[in-house]
């Protein structure tokens, strides 16, 4: 089965799951990027993000390389901004809904706090779908590493093979 993990990541812990994830899975990554990047530190990142968040914003994204026909399975991966899938998955979405539908999806959401059930849900959605083939929530799963983090990345996979 052919896997896209389609992801966007500010601090790097998306992007470590997806690696983590892609190399279980034998998936190609395909990140997603601002063409105006959100501030990463302090209270503008916090402010700024979660602004961009509540409000549905979509924002411009560099270009990526997307052909649905090549897969069958498509893994969202975010960060959680005010209990909220990011604004760039949000573009992704909007630009790529029809392409989406008969596509197995899943998601793992990355976060310090709380609000990750609520942005899956959001994220179904956005995705006009009743529920995902598999959910994964991590907290911190790069600054904070433990070993559970790998066993749900690896039961997270199962669910999918």
């Amino acid at each position: 089965m052919n896997t896209a993990i389609i992801y966007y990541s500010m601090s790097g812990n998306c992007e470590d799951t997806a690696k983590k994830i892609a190399a279980i899975l034998d998936a190609e990554l395909i990140r997603l990027e601002p063409e105006k990047e959100y501030p990463d530190s302090g209270f503008r990142k916090f402010f700024w993000g979660g602004k961009s968040a509540v409000m549905g914003e979509m924002p411009k994204l560099k270009p990526y390389h997307f052909d649905a026909r090549a897969y069958t399975r498509v893994i969202f991966g975010f960060p959680v901004w005010a209990s909220n899938p990011t604004p760039p998955i949000r573009t992704f979405i909007r630009d790529n809904r029809e392409a989406l539908h008969g596509k197995k999806l899943a998601a793992f959401a990355c976060c310090s706090g709380g609000g990750a059930d609520k942005a899956l849900e959001k994220l179904k959605k956005q995705l006009e779908i009743e529920a995902l083939q598999a959910e994964l929530i991590l907290i911190d799963p790069k600054d904070k590493p433990n070993q559970n983090n790998d066993k749900m990345i690896r039961e997270f996979c199962e669910k999918l093979s």
